[in-house]
């Protein structure tokens, strides 16, 4: 079986972690990078990546993730956040940064940045928030995949209050709100899921070819 096929077979949303497990500095890295690495609109990366760490936070935003043991147990908790302030500014610092990396100059890019803006333009306050909710959703199936391939464990999870969360963690005063929240570390024995045959359509349901 091809190496991908098979890393992604070995996934599964993880309803119980070993809390004894934790992954290393080193593998965490690596999560992160391949979170920094992820694709967006434009390239315009509209989101940043919470990493609860303390365990009494973490503990308090159990309550706000219908009691998810996942949240607690895991090896590291991320909140993948969309930035809510989404303008010309923020454009502008993104251009700033294509020339301090690839060179040349403000001018050389105005096109890029005029057609970015543009775009932006057109969308109200609410618009804006669900294309950037959109993007950070490619970010979390980077990660998924990446983690799969480390045979790292994930659990993407919905089913959380995102104004809980922003409360609990200051959000709002950063300018973000929590989209999707990812619990990643390493499997129990006794989660039953684990060695469940994935459940999945063929290929003949899921395709059109035209």
């Amino acid at each position: 079986m091809n190496k991908i096929i098979e890393d992604l077979n070995w996934r599964y949303a993880t309803k119980t972690f070993d809390s004894n497990q934790k992954i290393s500095k080193e593998d965490f890295q690596i999560l992160l990078e391949s979170l920094r690495l992820s694709p967006s609109s434009f390239g315009l990366q509209p989101w940043k990546f919470v990493i609860v760490e303390n365990t009494d936070l973490r503990t308090e935003l159990l309550g706000q993730s219908w009691n998810q043991k996942q949240v607690t147990d895991a090896s590291h908790l991320i909140v993948l956040c969309r930035i809510n302030k989404i303008d010309d500014e923020f454009v502008d610092r993104f251009v700033e940064d294509i020339v301090n990396t690839r060179g040349g100059s403000l001018e050389d890019n105005k096109g890029y940045s005029d057609m970015m803006k543009g775009f932006l333009s057109r969308m109200d306050q609410a618009q804006k928030a669900t294309w950037a909710s959109m993007q950070v959703y490619i970010a979390l199936g980077q990660l998924m995949t990446t983690a799969a391939h480390m045979r790292i464990d994930a659990c993407p999870m919905e089913g959380f209050s995102a104004e809980g969360y922003d409360k609990i963690l200051g959000l709002s005063d950063k300018g973000l709100t929590a989209v999707v929240v990812c619990p990643v570390g390493y499997r129990s024995n006794e989660d039953k899921y684990a060695t469940a045959a994935k459940v999945r359509y063929n290929l003949d349901d899921l395709i059109i070819k035209q």
